[in-house]
């Protein structure tokens, strides 16, 4: 609990990419949230390591996010950054209305620099968001690991989790369609 989203959080939006395809499986909206502490060497997206880059979290980003993710082709919801972790307030806002609307019809995937083990001991903001997920990324990202070939990850040491699975079995379990 060294960091905290609610002395650290702006609300700030680096992106967002509606219908993609590499953050996660299948069609997705994806969210780039602002601001990040771990500042990995290498980081894909360094200009989203400052809490203030991009645009404040809005409603009408929310309902556009909504809108997008409600057509039938797409698969679910990804949450990157920046740090989503260090971004409760607005992570935690969208992913309760994905339940709220699409209950598990629709996934959730997030990507984070934290280590699951970091996570169980972390603060009850980041725990909730942790529970509303299907799929976490986690890990820093390791120079020395970089792996291209990597399936949704950038570096060896990066897991995919399947965290429903996981929080019930109280141990890691890795994602059921991992290839490699």
């Amino acid at each position: 609990m060294e960091w905290l989203a609610s002395d650290l959080s702006q609300g700030y939006v680096a992106d967002y990419k509606p219908f993609t395809f590499v953050d996660g499986e299948g069609v997705r909206c994806s969210i780039y949230v602002s601001g990040c502490k771990f500042n990995c060497p290498g980081c894909y997206n360094k200009v989203a390591q400052n809490f203030h880059y991009g645009t404040p979290y809005t409603q009408e980003l929310e309902d556009r996010i909504i809108e997008d993710l409600s057509q039938s082709y797409v698969q679910g919801l990804t949450l990157l950054g920046g740090e989503p972790f260090l971004n409760t307030q607005t992570c935690l806002q969208l992913c309760r209305r994905v339940r709220r609307e699409f209950g598990h019809t629709k996934d959730i995937w997030s990507w984070t620099g934290y280590k699951w083990d970091e996570l169980m001991q972390e603060s009850p903001d980041k725990l909730e968001l942790l529970n509303l997920l299907d799929i976490l990324v986690d890990g820093r990202f390791l120079e020395a690991e970089k792996d291209l070939t990597l399936q949704f990850r950038g570096s060896a040491n990066q897991r995919i989790i399947d965290v429903p699975a996981s929080l019930a079995s109280g141990a890691v379990k890795i994602w059921a369609n991992l290839v490699r």
